[in-house]
Protein backbone atom coordinates (compact mmCIF):
# COMPACT_ATOMS: atom_id res chain seq x y z
CA UNK A 1 0.00 0.00 0.00
CA UNK A 2 1.64 3.43 -1.22
CA UNK A 3 1.35 5.51 2.04
CA UNK A 4 -1.22 8.51 1.32
CA UNK A 5 0.93 11.55 1.01
CA UNK A 6 -0.78 15.19 0.65
CA UNK A 7 0.98 17.97 -0.62
CA UNK A 8 -0.35 21.09 1.11
CA UNK A 9 -0.49 24.04 -1.34
CA UNK A 10 -0.74 26.42 0.96
CA UNK A 11 2.45 27.26 2.22
CA UNK A 12 3.81 27.18 -1.37
CA UNK A 13 1.51 29.64 -2.42
CA UNK A 14 2.28 32.14 0.03
CA UNK A 15 6.04 31.75 -0.65
CA UNK A 16 5.27 32.38 -4.71
CA UNK A 17 2.83 34.77 -3.59
CA UNK A 18 5.63 36.54 -2.03
CA UNK A 19 8.31 35.99 -4.89
CA UNK A 20 6.14 36.48 -7.91
CA UNK A 21 5.51 38.99 -10.58
CA UNK A 22 4.40 42.25 -9.35
CA UNK A 23 0.96 42.34 -9.80
CA UNK A 24 0.13 45.06 -8.62
CA UNK A 25 -3.75 45.48 -6.53
CA UNK A 26 -5.14 42.99 -8.50
CA UNK A 27 -6.88 40.16 -6.82
CA UNK A 28 -5.79 36.86 -7.48
CA UNK A 29 -8.67 34.06 -9.08
CA UNK A 30 -8.00 30.89 -6.83
CA UNK A 31 -9.25 27.49 -8.33
CA UNK A 32 -9.71 24.06 -7.26
CA UNK A 33 -9.77 21.26 -10.05
CA UNK A 34 -13.92 21.39 -9.78
CA UNK A 35 -13.70 24.98 -9.69
CA UNK A 36 -11.96 25.05 -13.12
CA UNK A 37 -14.16 22.35 -14.48
CA UNK A 38 -16.96 24.08 -13.76
CA UNK A 39 -15.83 27.50 -15.24
CA UNK A 40 -14.97 25.87 -17.96
CA UNK A 41 -18.40 24.43 -18.52
CA UNK A 42 -19.58 28.05 -19.62
CA UNK A 43 -16.40 29.85 -20.91
CA UNK A 44 -14.17 27.26 -22.58
CA UNK A 45 -14.23 28.43 -26.56
CA UNK A 46 -14.41 24.78 -28.11
CA UNK A 47 -17.58 23.88 -25.47
CA UNK A 48 -19.26 27.09 -26.72
CA UNK A 49 -18.70 26.33 -30.44
CA UNK A 50 -20.03 22.70 -29.49
CA UNK A 51 -22.77 23.92 -27.42
CA UNK A 52 -24.05 26.28 -30.17
CA UNK A 53 -23.44 23.88 -32.79
CA UNK A 54 -26.07 21.26 -30.88
CA UNK A 55 -27.73 24.26 -30.40
CA UNK A 56 -28.61 24.91 -33.97
CA UNK A 57 -29.06 21.11 -34.75
CA UNK A 58 -31.51 21.36 -32.18
CA UNK A 59 -33.46 24.44 -34.26
CA UNK A 60 -33.65 22.26 -37.02
CA UNK A 61 -35.44 19.46 -35.36
CA UNK A 62 -38.24 21.46 -34.00
CA UNK A 63 -38.61 23.29 -37.17
CA UNK A 64 -38.73 20.04 -39.39
CA UNK A 65 -41.38 18.80 -36.42
CA UNK A 66 -43.30 21.94 -37.23
CA UNK A 67 -43.00 21.31 -40.74
CA UNK A 68 -45.15 18.30 -40.96
CA UNK A 69 -47.72 19.39 -38.39
CA UNK A 70 -50.81 21.55 -40.74
CA UNK A 71 -49.63 24.32 -42.54
CA UNK A 72 -52.19 27.47 -42.56
CA UNK A 73 -51.04 29.90 -45.71
CA UNK A 74 -53.01 32.93 -47.56
CA UNK A 75 -52.09 34.18 -51.06
CA UNK A 76 -53.44 37.42 -52.01
CA UNK A 77 -53.67 39.55 -55.21
CA UNK A 78 -55.87 42.55 -54.51
CA UNK A 79 -55.35 44.37 -57.96
CA UNK A 80 -54.15 43.11 -61.44
CA UNK A 81 -55.41 45.18 -64.52
CA UNK A 82 -53.74 43.98 -68.21
CA UNK A 83 -54.83 44.84 -71.70
CA UNK A 84 -53.78 43.19 -74.54
CA UNK A 85 -54.43 42.45 -78.67
CA UNK A 86 -54.93 39.25 -79.95
CA UNK A 87 -56.17 37.34 -82.53
CA UNK A 88 -58.79 34.85 -82.24
CA UNK A 89 -57.99 32.23 -84.60
CA UNK A 90 -61.91 30.92 -84.81
CA UNK A 91 -63.39 34.14 -86.13
CA UNK A 92 -60.34 34.83 -87.96
CA UNK A 93 -60.47 38.38 -86.45
CA UNK A 94 -58.22 40.51 -83.76
CA UNK A 95 -59.85 41.51 -80.33
CA UNK A 96 -58.49 44.02 -77.58
CA UNK A 97 -59.37 42.64 -74.21
CA UNK A 98 -59.00 44.37 -71.22
CA UNK A 99 -59.35 42.59 -67.54
CA UNK A 100 -59.35 44.25 -64.00
CA UNK A 101 -59.29 41.42 -61.26
CA UNK A 102 -58.92 40.45 -57.31
CA UNK A 103 -58.07 37.58 -55.86
CA UNK A 104 -57.11 35.44 -52.66
CA UNK A 105 -56.27 31.92 -51.80
CA UNK A 106 -56.87 30.23 -48.62
CA UNK A 107 -55.02 27.23 -48.61
CA UNK A 108 -54.45 24.30 -45.36
CA UNK A 109 -51.79 21.75 -46.51
CA UNK A 110 -50.77 18.37 -44.05
CA UNK A 111 -48.02 16.54 -44.94
CA UNK A 112 -48.66 12.45 -44.36
CA UNK A 113 -45.35 11.26 -43.15
CA UNK A 114 -46.63 7.40 -43.17
CA UNK A 115 -46.69 7.42 -46.81
CA UNK A 116 -45.03 11.01 -47.79
CA UNK A 117 -48.34 11.80 -49.68
CA UNK A 118 -49.74 15.37 -48.99
CA UNK A 119 -53.15 16.07 -48.16
CA UNK A 120 -54.83 19.61 -48.95
CA UNK A 121 -57.37 21.88 -48.82
CA UNK A 122 -58.04 25.15 -50.79
CA UNK A 123 -60.46 28.00 -51.12
CA UNK A 124 -60.12 30.37 -54.00
CA UNK A 125 -61.99 33.24 -54.29
CA UNK A 126 -61.52 36.17 -56.72
CA UNK A 127 -63.45 39.02 -58.63
CA UNK A 128 -62.87 39.64 -62.06
CA UNK A 129 -64.25 42.64 -64.78
CA UNK A 130 -63.21 41.97 -68.01
CA UNK A 131 -63.95 43.47 -71.37
CA UNK A 132 -63.26 42.22 -75.02
CA UNK A 133 -63.63 44.44 -77.86
CA UNK A 134 -64.33 42.88 -81.67
CA UNK A 135 -65.05 44.67 -84.37
CA UNK A 136 -66.47 47.69 -82.71
CA UNK A 137 -68.56 45.51 -80.15
CA UNK A 138 -67.69 45.80 -76.73
CA UNK A 139 -68.56 42.23 -74.55
CA UNK A 140 -68.52 42.63 -70.83
CA UNK A 141 -68.40 40.48 -67.79
CA UNK A 142 -68.31 41.09 -64.05
CA UNK A 143 -68.76 38.41 -61.28
CA UNK A 144 -67.08 36.46 -58.43
CA UNK A 145 -66.02 33.21 -58.59
CA UNK A 146 -65.18 30.37 -55.69
CA UNK A 147 -63.24 27.13 -56.39
CA UNK A 148 -63.21 24.57 -53.28
CA UNK A 149 -61.22 21.78 -53.91
CA UNK A 150 -60.07 18.80 -51.87
CA UNK A 151 -56.15 17.57 -53.58
CA UNK A 152 -54.11 14.44 -52.53
CA UNK A 153 -50.42 13.97 -53.99
CA UNK A 154 -48.82 10.99 -53.72
CA UNK A 155 -45.62 9.60 -54.80
CA UNK A 156 -44.92 6.26 -55.79
CA UNK A 157 -42.80 3.61 -56.72
CA UNK A 158 -39.90 5.64 -54.40
CA UNK A 159 -38.87 6.11 -50.81
CA UNK A 160 -40.30 7.83 -48.75
CA UNK A 161 -38.42 11.45 -48.53
CA UNK A 162 -40.50 12.77 -45.48
CA UNK A 163 -39.86 10.60 -43.13
CA UNK A 164 -36.17 10.10 -44.24
CA UNK A 165 -35.68 13.87 -43.93
CA UNK A 166 -37.02 13.20 -40.50
CA UNK A 167 -34.59 10.79 -39.61
CA UNK A 168 -31.16 12.41 -41.07
CA UNK A 169 -32.24 15.64 -38.98
CA UNK A 170 -32.92 13.47 -36.02
CA UNK A 171 -29.62 11.63 -36.54
CA UNK A 172 -27.74 15.13 -36.90
CA UNK A 173 -29.16 16.48 -33.12
CA UNK A 174 -27.91 12.80 -31.77
CA UNK A 175 -24.87 13.28 -33.11
CA UNK A 176 -24.43 16.80 -32.05
CA UNK A 177 -25.37 16.08 -28.36
CA UNK A 178 -22.61 12.72 -28.96
CA UNK A 179 -20.06 15.42 -29.95
CA UNK A 180 -20.92 17.63 -27.26
CA UNK A 181 -20.41 15.20 -24.67
CA UNK A 182 -17.53 13.77 -26.03
CA UNK A 183 -16.29 17.67 -26.02
CA UNK A 184 -16.80 18.11 -22.83
CA UNK A 185 -14.74 15.01 -21.69
CA UNK A 186 -11.80 16.08 -24.25
CA UNK A 187 -11.76 19.73 -22.55
CA UNK A 188 -12.10 18.18 -18.87
CA UNK A 189 -9.15 15.85 -20.21
CA UNK A 190 -7.32 19.61 -21.31
CA UNK A 191 -7.99 20.82 -18.25
CA UNK A 192 -6.63 18.21 -16.18
CA UNK A 193 -3.61 18.10 -17.81
CA UNK A 194 -3.06 22.01 -17.50
CA UNK A 195 -4.45 22.27 -14.50
CA UNK A 196 -1.49 19.55 -13.14
CA UNK A 197 0.64 21.35 -15.23
CA UNK A 198 0.67 25.00 -13.70
CA UNK A 199 0.32 23.50 -10.38
CA UNK A 200 3.92 21.68 -11.19
CA UNK A 201 5.00 24.94 -11.76
CA UNK A 202 4.22 26.62 -8.37
CA UNK A 203 5.60 23.42 -6.84
CA UNK A 204 8.85 23.92 -9.13
CA UNK A 205 8.95 27.93 -8.06
CA UNK A 206 8.74 26.71 -4.54
CA UNK A 207 11.46 24.59 -4.59
CA UNK A 208 13.74 26.86 -6.32
CA UNK A 209 12.92 29.26 -3.72
CA UNK A 210 13.73 26.33 -1.09
CA UNK A 211 17.21 26.14 -3.34
CA UNK A 212 17.92 30.01 -3.41
CA UNK A 213 17.36 29.54 0.69
CA UNK A 214 19.76 26.93 1.00
CA UNK A 215 22.45 28.71 -1.54
CA UNK A 216 22.07 31.92 -0.21
CA UNK A 217 23.07 30.21 3.63
CA UNK A 218 25.77 27.88 2.53
CA UNK A 219 26.98 31.58 0.90
CA UNK A 220 27.31 32.97 4.42
CA UNK A 221 28.47 29.53 5.94
CA UNK A 222 31.67 30.14 3.53
CA UNK A 223 31.88 34.25 2.81
CA UNK A 224 32.53 33.66 6.92
CA UNK A 225 34.87 30.91 6.83
CA UNK A 226 37.00 32.64 4.14
CA UNK A 227 36.95 35.81 6.11
CA UNK A 228 37.95 33.80 9.16
CA UNK A 229 40.78 32.14 6.96
CA UNK A 230 39.13 28.78 7.47
CA UNK A 231 38.46 27.82 4.06
CA UNK A 232 40.28 28.65 0.42
CA UNK A 233 38.69 31.12 -1.51
CA UNK A 234 37.83 28.82 -4.38
CA UNK A 235 35.24 27.48 -2.19
CA UNK A 236 34.01 31.03 -1.81
CA UNK A 237 34.06 31.34 -4.94
CA UNK A 238 31.94 28.15 -5.92
CA UNK A 239 29.63 29.30 -3.61
CA UNK A 240 29.27 32.70 -5.29
CA UNK A 241 28.43 30.17 -8.26
CA UNK A 242 25.82 28.17 -6.82
CA UNK A 243 24.25 30.96 -5.54
CA UNK A 244 23.99 32.73 -8.98
CA UNK A 245 22.74 29.16 -10.76
CA UNK A 246 20.13 29.28 -7.78
CA UNK A 247 18.73 32.59 -8.61
CA UNK A 248 18.63 32.22 -12.30
CA UNK A 249 16.94 28.85 -11.69
CA UNK A 250 14.32 30.88 -9.54
CA UNK A 251 14.00 33.53 -12.69
CA UNK A 252 13.41 30.72 -14.98
CA UNK A 253 10.78 28.70 -12.98
CA UNK A 254 9.28 31.86 -12.37
CA UNK A 255 8.74 32.44 -16.19
CA UNK A 256 7.59 28.78 -16.43
CA UNK A 257 4.60 29.77 -14.25
CA UNK A 258 3.46 32.86 -16.00
CA UNK A 259 3.61 30.71 -19.09
CA UNK A 260 1.69 27.78 -17.47
CA UNK A 261 -1.07 30.46 -16.20
CA UNK A 262 -1.55 31.51 -19.63
CA UNK A 263 -1.78 28.16 -20.84
CA UNK A 264 -4.35 27.49 -18.49
CA UNK A 265 -6.62 30.67 -18.85
CA UNK A 266 -6.71 29.38 -22.42
CA UNK A 267 -8.14 26.76 -22.15
CA UNK A 268 -10.70 27.99 -19.14
CA UNK A 269 -11.69 31.35 -21.18
CA UNK A 270 -10.24 33.43 -18.71
CA UNK A 271 -9.16 36.89 -19.77
CA UNK A 272 -5.32 36.63 -19.90
CA UNK A 273 -4.91 39.96 -18.05
CA UNK A 274 -6.36 38.09 -14.59
CA UNK A 275 -4.17 36.68 -12.29
CA UNK A 276 -5.16 33.20 -11.25
CA UNK A 277 -3.23 30.24 -8.77
CA UNK A 278 -4.44 26.77 -8.46
CA UNK A 279 -5.11 24.58 -5.35
CA UNK A 280 -5.05 21.27 -4.69
CA UNK A 281 -4.14 18.11 -2.44
CA UNK A 282 -2.79 15.24 -3.71
CA UNK A 283 -2.63 12.04 -2.57
CA UNK A 284 -1.11 8.77 -4.58
CA UNK A 285 -4.08 6.47 -3.18
CA UNK A 286 -4.11 3.42 -5.81
CA UNK A 287 -6.90 2.27 -7.28
CA UNK A 288 -7.66 -1.28 -8.42
CA UNK A 289 -8.78 -1.51 -12.36
CA UNK A 290 -10.30 -4.47 -13.60
CA UNK A 291 -8.48 -4.98 -17.09
CA UNK A 292 -12.08 -7.57 -18.42
CA UNK A 293 -14.31 -4.71 -16.77
CA UNK A 294 -12.54 -1.71 -18.59
CA UNK A 295 -12.15 -3.32 -21.78
CA UNK A 296 -16.11 -4.38 -21.54
CA UNK A 297 -17.30 -1.15 -20.54
CA UNK A 298 -15.31 0.84 -23.28
CA UNK A 299 -16.43 -1.83 -26.48
CA UNK A 300 -20.20 -1.44 -24.98
CA UNK A 301 -20.61 2.66 -23.79
CA UNK A 302 -18.41 4.47 -25.78
CA UNK A 303 -20.38 7.19 -26.89
CA UNK A 304 -17.88 7.28 -30.19
CA UNK A 305 -19.35 3.31 -31.16
CA UNK A 306 -22.76 5.08 -31.12
CA UNK A 307 -21.98 7.87 -33.61
CA UNK A 308 -20.16 4.79 -35.57
CA UNK A 309 -23.87 3.02 -35.52
CA UNK A 310 -25.66 6.90 -36.64
CA UNK A 311 -22.71 7.25 -39.50
CA UNK A 312 -23.74 3.32 -40.82
CA UNK A 313 -27.56 4.39 -40.74
CA UNK A 314 -26.92 7.20 -42.72
CA UNK A 315 -24.89 5.56 -45.19
CA UNK A 316 -27.64 3.21 -45.78
CA UNK A 317 -29.72 6.53 -46.41
CA UNK A 318 -27.53 7.54 -48.91
CA UNK A 319 -27.66 4.15 -50.91
CA UNK A 320 -31.24 4.17 -51.04
CA UNK A 321 -30.98 7.79 -52.31
CA UNK A 322 -28.71 6.60 -55.20
CA UNK A 323 -29.80 3.30 -56.03
CA UNK A 324 -33.41 5.70 -56.65
CA UNK A 325 -31.42 8.34 -58.75
CA UNK A 326 -32.44 7.91 -61.97
CA UNK A 327 -34.91 4.97 -60.78
CA UNK A 328 -38.18 4.17 -61.83
CA UNK A 329 -40.89 5.99 -60.28
CA UNK A 330 -44.72 7.87 -60.37
CA UNK A 331 -47.20 10.18 -58.56
CA UNK A 332 -50.82 10.31 -58.03
CA UNK A 333 -52.72 13.02 -57.93
CA UNK A 334 -56.44 13.23 -56.62
CA UNK A 335 -58.79 16.45 -57.04
CA UNK A 336 -62.17 16.97 -55.69
CA UNK A 337 -63.90 20.17 -55.70
CA UNK A 338 -66.78 22.69 -56.78
CA UNK A 339 -66.33 25.69 -58.38
CA UNK A 340 -69.38 28.60 -58.95
CA UNK A 341 -69.67 32.09 -60.25
CA UNK A 342 -72.15 34.72 -60.37
CA UNK A 343 -72.41 38.72 -60.05
CA UNK A 344 -73.62 38.59 -56.70
CA UNK A 345 -71.49 37.20 -54.12
CA UNK A 346 -74.23 35.68 -51.30
CA UNK A 347 -75.29 33.90 -55.16
CA UNK A 348 -71.67 32.32 -56.20
CA UNK A 349 -72.52 28.65 -55.32
CA UNK A 350 -76.68 28.88 -57.14
CA UNK A 351 -74.90 26.57 -59.90
CA UNK A 352 -71.82 25.10 -58.78
CA UNK A 353 -70.06 23.16 -60.89
CA UNK A 354 -67.91 19.99 -59.84
CA UNK A 355 -64.28 19.82 -60.95
CA UNK A 356 -62.98 16.46 -60.54
CA UNK A 357 -59.49 15.46 -61.13
CA UNK A 358 -57.55 12.18 -61.62
CA UNK A 359 -53.87 12.10 -62.60
CA UNK A 360 -51.29 9.19 -62.62
CA UNK A 361 -47.65 9.62 -63.94
CA UNK A 362 -44.61 7.75 -64.15
CA UNK A 363 -41.12 8.90 -64.45
CA UNK A 364 -39.26 5.98 -66.94
CA UNK A 365 -35.42 6.60 -66.97
CA UNK A 366 -34.35 4.61 -70.37
CA UNK A 367 -30.47 4.76 -70.67
CA UNK A 368 -28.38 7.07 -68.54
CA UNK A 369 -24.63 5.90 -69.93
CA UNK A 370 -23.99 3.97 -67.08
CA UNK A 371 -24.09 6.69 -64.34
CA UNK A 372 -26.55 5.27 -62.22
CA UNK A 373 -24.97 1.84 -61.97
CA UNK A 374 -21.53 3.72 -61.35
CA UNK A 375 -22.90 5.73 -58.39
CA UNK A 376 -24.00 2.79 -57.08
CA UNK A 377 -20.70 1.18 -57.18
CA UNK A 378 -18.98 3.99 -55.41
CA UNK A 379 -21.46 4.27 -52.81
CA UNK A 380 -20.98 0.22 -52.06
CA UNK A 381 -17.03 0.44 -52.09
CA UNK A 382 -17.71 4.09 -49.50
CA UNK A 383 -19.74 1.32 -47.15
CA UNK A 384 -16.86 -1.15 -47.27
CA UNK A 385 -14.35 1.63 -46.45
CA UNK A 386 -16.27 2.45 -43.45
CA UNK A 387 -16.79 -0.84 -42.16
CA UNK A 388 -12.86 -1.13 -42.20
CA UNK A 389 -12.55 1.66 -40.60
CA UNK A 390 -15.49 0.73 -37.79
CA UNK A 391 -13.00 -2.30 -37.32
CA UNK A 392 -9.71 -0.22 -36.82
CA UNK A 393 -11.67 2.17 -34.45
CA UNK A 394 -12.35 -1.16 -32.32
CA UNK A 395 -8.85 -2.33 -32.05
CA UNK A 396 -7.50 0.61 -31.23
CA UNK A 397 -10.10 1.07 -28.36
CA UNK A 398 -8.88 -1.94 -27.11
CA UNK A 399 -5.47 -1.03 -27.32
CA UNK A 400 -6.02 2.49 -25.53
CA UNK A 401 -7.26 0.41 -22.83
CA UNK A 402 -5.01 -2.32 -22.20
CA UNK A 403 -1.93 0.45 -22.61
CA UNK A 404 -3.30 2.63 -19.93
CA UNK A 405 -4.06 0.03 -17.38
CA UNK A 406 -0.74 -1.32 -18.08
CA UNK A 407 0.80 2.30 -17.15
CA UNK A 408 -1.11 2.24 -14.57
CA UNK A 409 0.01 -0.73 -12.66
CA UNK A 410 3.57 0.85 -13.80
CA UNK A 411 2.71 3.88 -12.21
CA UNK A 412 2.11 2.38 -8.99
CA UNK A 413 5.40 1.51 -8.49
CA UNK A 414 6.89 4.51 -9.60
CA UNK A 415 5.13 6.48 -7.00
CA UNK A 416 6.52 4.10 -4.71
CA UNK A 417 10.19 4.48 -5.88
CA UNK A 418 9.87 8.22 -6.20
CA UNK A 419 8.52 8.56 -2.46
CA UNK A 420 10.87 7.11 -1.23
CA UNK A 421 13.89 8.61 -3.88
CA UNK A 422 12.67 11.68 -1.83
CA UNK A 423 13.24 10.16 1.14
CA UNK A 424 16.48 9.27 0.89
CA UNK A 425 17.46 12.66 -1.16
CA UNK A 426 16.04 14.80 2.13
CA UNK A 427 18.31 12.56 4.51
CA UNK A 428 21.37 12.67 2.57
CA UNK A 429 21.46 16.42 1.91
CA UNK A 430 20.53 16.72 5.57
CA UNK A 431 23.55 15.17 7.18
CA UNK A 432 25.99 16.53 3.70
CA UNK A 433 25.38 19.77 5.12
CA UNK A 434 26.31 19.30 8.44
CA UNK A 435 29.17 17.64 6.48
CA UNK A 436 29.62 20.63 4.35
CA UNK A 437 29.46 22.99 7.09
CA UNK A 438 32.57 21.40 9.19
CA UNK A 439 34.65 21.99 5.89
CA UNK A 440 34.37 18.24 4.98
CA UNK A 441 32.56 18.97 1.27
CA UNK A 442 33.07 21.06 -1.39
CA UNK A 443 30.21 23.63 -2.71
CA UNK A 444 30.44 21.57 -6.12
CA UNK A 445 29.41 18.59 -4.29
CA UNK A 446 26.87 20.27 -2.05
CA UNK A 447 25.53 21.32 -5.22
CA UNK A 448 25.13 18.10 -6.58
CA UNK A 449 23.11 17.18 -3.36
CA UNK A 450 20.39 20.13 -3.79
CA UNK A 451 20.12 19.08 -7.35
CA UNK A 452 19.24 15.46 -6.15
CA UNK A 453 17.37 16.46 -3.50
CA UNK A 454 15.14 19.52 -5.65
CA UNK A 455 14.69 16.54 -8.99
CA UNK A 456 13.79 13.73 -6.28
CA UNK A 457 10.71 16.53 -4.97
CA UNK A 458 9.56 17.11 -8.79
CA UNK A 459 9.81 13.56 -9.56
CA UNK A 460 7.86 12.37 -7.13
CA UNK A 461 5.12 14.60 -7.45
CA UNK A 462 5.36 14.13 -11.41
CA UNK A 463 5.05 10.26 -10.89
CA UNK A 464 1.60 11.21 -8.66
CA UNK A 465 0.14 13.95 -11.25
CA UNK A 466 1.10 11.40 -13.57
CA UNK A 467 -1.18 8.57 -12.26
CA UNK A 468 -4.19 10.73 -11.88
CA UNK A 469 -3.74 11.75 -15.53
CA UNK A 470 -3.70 7.96 -15.88
CA UNK A 471 -6.93 7.65 -14.11
CA UNK A 472 -8.70 10.51 -15.73
CA UNK A 473 -7.49 8.72 -19.27
CA UNK A 474 -9.19 5.20 -18.23
CA UNK A 475 -12.05 6.77 -16.97
CA UNK A 476 -12.41 8.37 -20.43
CA UNK A 477 -11.67 5.33 -22.48
CA UNK A 478 -14.55 3.11 -20.69
CA UNK A 479 -16.69 5.75 -19.22
CA UNK A 480 -16.42 4.15 -15.99
CA UNK A 481 -15.13 5.54 -12.83
CA UNK A 482 -13.53 2.49 -11.20
CA UNK A 483 -12.12 5.05 -7.96
CA UNK A 484 -15.71 5.68 -7.08
CA UNK A 485 -17.13 2.32 -8.67
CA UNK A 486 -19.40 3.75 -10.86
CA UNK A 487 -20.46 4.60 -14.86
CA UNK A 488 -19.74 7.79 -15.89
CA UNK A 489 -22.83 9.52 -17.90
CA UNK A 490 -21.57 12.08 -19.77
CA UNK A 491 -23.08 15.43 -19.16
CA UNK A 492 -25.32 16.76 -21.94
CA UNK A 493 -26.41 20.07 -22.87
CA UNK A 494 -30.12 19.05 -21.30
CA UNK A 495 -28.80 18.27 -18.00
CA UNK A 496 -26.59 21.20 -17.75
CA UNK A 497 -29.49 23.46 -18.73
CA UNK A 498 -31.87 21.42 -15.79
CA UNK A 499 -28.99 21.76 -13.17
CA UNK A 500 -28.76 26.02 -13.91
CA UNK A 501 -32.18 25.87 -13.76
CA UNK A 502 -32.91 24.67 -10.14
Amino acid sequence: MIKKKHLLITAVLALTSATAFETGARAQMVLTMEQALEYSAEHNPDLINSRMSMERYEQNLIAQKASLKSRFSLNLEPFSYSQSRQFDSRYSDWYTNRSLSSSGTFSISQPIIWTDATLSLNNSLSWQNNESTVGGNTNTNRAFSNRLYLSLNQPIFTYNRTRMNMRQIEMNYENARISYALQRLNVERNITSQFYSLFMSQQNLAISESELENAERNFNIIKDKVEADLTTKDEYYQAELNLAQSRSSLENQRVSLENAKDNFKQVLGIPLEEDIIVVCDIEAEPVIVDFDKALESALTTRLELRQREISREQQEMSMIQVKDNDSFSGNISLSLGIMGDNPEFNHVYDNPTNNPRVAISFSVPLYDWGARKARIKAAEIERKMFELSAEEELKSIEMNVRSTCRSLDNLVGQISIAEQSQRNAQLTYDLNEERYRNGELTGLQMNQFQNQLSNSKMSYTQAIINYKVQLLNIKILTLYDFEKGEPVVPITYEQNTDKKKK
